[in-house]
């Protein structure tokens, strides 16, 4: 993978976060149900490049970042050319990534091998045949189904012990619902690390509908 300079990242994080905030895509969903920061959401099928780092929770959101910022500034291929650039979309996700998780249990926002999931969500002009093709091996596509989740929003920091407060309080109210959670929660990430922390969208999100 190429390294991503201190000078590119800068660059990288203006061309999508500054002047066309409010046109970087988010994946397209339908609010089921909304109760303060809760709300229950179908999502439509959509694309996603995946790559697997390992570390604490901030060093892997780092590290996934980088490698699939690497993917979509133009080390990828498609139909013979290379260096085709992707629209950068919003959110940046993670989630603990574990053989030994039971995928019909909820778990905490911990990586009990300090292995994580970091995730794009490809822009939807792009189906599986037209998406250009990482050149890093490291990287997955993976095409998602329609999916149900539960969702807490909340602002400021979303360090590990703000997370695992947020993940126990989208669990409770889960239960108060009626819904079973299914898989690893999952952290969203919605704003540059500049954004002060009044201003930030996070999101903890579980499955609760298996598809």
């Amino acid at each position: 993978m190429r390294n991503l300079t201190r000078p590119f990242q800068f660059l990288f994080f203006l061309f999508v976060f500054t002047g066309s905030a409010m046109a970087t895509e988010q994946p397209e969903y339908e609010v089921l149900k909304q109760q303060d920061d809760f709300e229950l959401r179908r999502y439509a099928p959509m694309i996603v490049a995946e790559v697997t780092v390992s570390g604490s929770m901030e060093q892997a959101s780092s590290r996934g970042f980088r490698v699939l910022a690497d993917y979509i500034f133009g080390n990828n291929r498609v139909d013979g050319a290379t260096n085709t650039e992707i629209a950068m979309t919003a959110p940046v996700t993670m989630a603990p990534r574990s053989e030994t998780i039971d995928m019909t249990t909820a778990t905490t926002m911990e990586a009990d091998d300090g292995r994580w999931r970091v995730q794009f969500v490809m822009p939807s002009e792009y189906s599986m045949a037209t998406l250009p093709k990482p050149n890093n091996p490291d990287i997955e596509i993976l095409d998602y189904d329609e999916r149900y989740y539960a969702v807490v929003r909340f602002s400021g920091l979303a360090g590990s012990k703000k997370v695992a407060s947020k993940t126990a309080e989208l669990r409770t109210w889960m239960e108060q619902q009626g819904l079973e959670p299914r898989g690893v929660p999952e952290l969203s990430r919605y704003d540059p690390p500049w954004t002060l922390p009044f201003f930030r969208r996070n999101e903890v999100k579980l499955i609760y509908r298996a598809e």
